[in-house]
């Protein structure tokens, strides 16, 4: 089967000859064309246009992708977090439904797939140009990706880790290791045979992690204090510093997916625009709202600081292996679309290599970040900070290329988005187009200035601590992209 898997990376001679989709031929004017995808095959296509007549599904098919990947262990966490963060129960499942509106930009992006029967990773040459968004795939794709695969990982591998203490094996270094290659195995199984796969198991997976969060949910009801403040209830700026930084907190999840194409680019070409943005918007928003607001309702009664261990003090005996069952499964789901984009953007970045190795080449970084992180228990922290710090890049990112899809009207060409050479109308100048690089730059720099995480920028500490770094980001990223894009390219 891997024989049959095409090389993505070969451009067309002529902006309007499609790419070949794979370096296997037949006669010099027929191209051989990877066989249809189907569920439980290696997906043959990578970051080449995906054919009109290879297209299908409908888009409510997306729903159950989006809510696989969002009924997880780290929504738990953030729920949790908003109320150590000091916010009151209704503060925070307030802020939770603002901070997950944000997947309404997931949505919105997600239509350029379609469109271009493209995944993101090359849909973003019109925004970066061809050089400079080989840049964007290594540090907002690439390198974002594998850094989520690898703190999900070490989360997932934790309640794997207390399952295996229950079956009375004692987790040492190298059983943990082992427990970690499984999940990683487990979950680049899914990424390698790829969106057919994905589209065929992510309903199933949906179901079985809703019906183990309705009985968190039941325990957790049975618990929680509907009216809960805090002792000392936050006022005045301390309030609005809590409820923007939770907002962020949120965000951080819906703008971290601006890869949403991935998963919409087998659509037919004439699929509503309207119900692809709505049903990925919802199927992420839906899951991520109610598990979010479990996590804030269980820690009126336990304390969240470990999640883990919190909630099984809520759950009935029996359950608490299903429980850990589930965060697993989650996660797996979640990691499986975070490798299979990342895979994308290292094809992007440059590298002729298959997507199914591109994957694994993702998960053995990300692996080995987990494994490191064990040996050394900061490694993992230090990654973690540095993706708080990291919202000041995803944030604008996102602004930029929904800002593009909009004035664009969701229209580009995929054939020509597929051209990496200097003749493309995406090359820009040298490769590089100045509005998204001015954009980008322009929203960086705002956001940290605004910023207040790992470190406090100085708009911050002249608010007293209120981080406006996602709004300060987006807004002059999306203002700045919208005044400096000349006419737009096909």
């Amino acid at each position: 089967m891997a024989s049959a898997i095409p090389d993505p990376q070969r451009p067309p001679q002529h902006r309007a000859t499609a790419p070949s989709p794979g370096p296997a031929e037949g006669p010099a004017t027929e191209p051989v064309r990877p066989a249809p995808e189907r569920a439980g095959h290696i997906e043959a296509h990578g970051i080449d246009p995906v054919p009109d007549d290879e297209r299908h599904g409908r888009p409510r098919d997306l729903f159950a992708v989006w809510a696989a990947a969002n009924v997880n262990y780290l929504s738990l966490v953030v729920g949790g977090a908003l109320v150590l963060l000091g916010l009151s129960l209704w503060q925070s499942l307030a802020v939770i439904v603002v901070g997950n509106l944000f997947w309404l930009l997931t949505g919105l992006v997600a239509v350029s797939g379609p469109a271009a029967g493209a995944p993101s990773e090359v849909i973003t040459r019109a925004v970066y140009g061809v050089l400079g968004n080989r840049v964007n795939n290594a540090i907002g794709g690439w390198l974002v990706s594998v850094c989520y695969f690898a703190l999900n990982l070490a989360a997932a591998a934790a309640a794997a880790f207390a399952l295996v203490e229950r079956t009375g094996i004692t987790a040492t270094t190298g059983v943990k290791v082992a427990v970690i290659v499984v999940i990683a195995a487990l979950t680049l199984a899914i990424s390698v045979y790829g969106h057919a796969t994905i589209m065929r198991l992510y309903l199933p997976i949906t179901l079985a992690l809703t019906a183990a969060f309705a009985v968190v949910a039941v325990a957790v009801a049975r618990h929680a204090d509907f009216t809960y403040t805090p002792d000392e209830p936050l006022t005045g700026v301390d309030l609005w510093a809590a409820l923007l930084a939770g907002v962020t907190l949120t965000a951080s999840g819906p703008l971290s997916y601006t890869t949403s194409a991935d998963f919409s680019r087998y659509l037919p070409r004439a699929s509503s625009r309207a119900a692809i943005v709505g049903w990925t918007a919802f199927g992420a928003f839906l899951p991520s709202v109610l598990v979010c607001a479990l996590g804030a309702f269980a820690a009126t009664a336990v304390d969240m600081s470990d999640p883990q261990e919190g909630l099984q003090q809520l759950l009935p005996s029996w359950f608490s292996p299903v429980f850990l069952l589930a965060l697993v499964l989650g996660t797996i789901a979640v990691n499986a679309l975070t490798a299979y984009s990342a895979g994308l953007a290292l094809q992007a970045v440059g590298l002729r290599i298959r997507r199914s190795v591109s994957v694994l080449l993702d998960g053995l970084a990300a692996v080995a970040l987990t494994v490191y992180g064990l040996l050394a228990s900061r490694f993992l922290d230090t990654i973690s900070n540095a993706l708080q710090v990291i919202v000041v890049l995803i944030g604008p990112l996102m602004a930029v290329y929904a800002t593009d899809v909009v004035l664009r009207r969701g229209r580009y060409d995929g054939a020509a988005l597929a051209d990496e050479s200097p003749r493309s109308p995406f090359w820009y100048t040298g490769g590089v187009h100045p509005a998204g690089a001015l954009a980008v730059g322009g929203g960086v720099l705002a956001a940290a200035l605004c910023v207040n995480t790992v470190y406090t920028g100085p708009l911050a500490t002249a608010l007293g601590g209120v981080d406006l770094s996602l709004p300060a980001g987006m807004t002059v990223a999306a203002a700045v992209y919208a005044a400096t894009l000349r006419r737009p390219a096909p």
